[in-house]
């Protein structure tokens, strides 16, 4: 006799891919999810790679303004402690700092806009100093008032 729960002579229960192609088991990614996952890294790698630039660029532009601002403030020492006379000039700051230029203009000051100041017995130039590097890609400008020679 035999028990319900004997089914030796049942045959086994197949996956449906083997008997129904329509039903295929998916075990990897389709092309359409790779090629999303694909933009998004795309654009998330532009985003990231498009600050790190410009923290680049705002790093070296700071570098550039800190040692501007030293070497503009040495030449103009220059005028205002008479080891040099304010000229209209330009050239570099030699090998020591590649890529630096500097140019002068010297001006008379125009004294009219103040009249406390217009009736000086001594003369000021204004001197306008201006810093560059690499071309001219990055400036710096400076504005100072020199006594004359007549005033020394």
């Amino acid at each position: 006799m035999r028990s319900w729960i004997d089914n030796r002579d049942v045959p086994a229960l197949q996956p449906p891919s083997s008997y129904c192609p329509l039903l295929i088991s998916r075990t990897g990614f389709t092309l359409l999810e790779v090629m999303v996952a694909i933009a998004i890294l795309a654009i998330s790698f532009s985003a990231l790679f498009g600050s790190q630039a410009q923290s680049l660029s705002l790093a070296e532009e700071a570098q550039f303004n800190i040692q501007a601002a030293a070497l503009a403030r040495a030449k103009l020492s220059e005028y205002e402690s008479g080891l040099a006379t304010p000229e209209n000039a330009e050239g570099d700051f030699g090998e020591d700092y590649p890529g630096y230029a500097w140019k002068v203009e010297v001006q008379e000051a125009d004294l009219q806009v103040l009249p406390s100041l217009a009736e000086l017995e001594k003369p000021l130039q204004r001197v306008d100093l201006t810093v560059t590097r690499d071309d001219g890609r990055l400036v710096m400008a400076l504005r100072c008032f020199v006594g004359t020679e007549q005033s020394l």
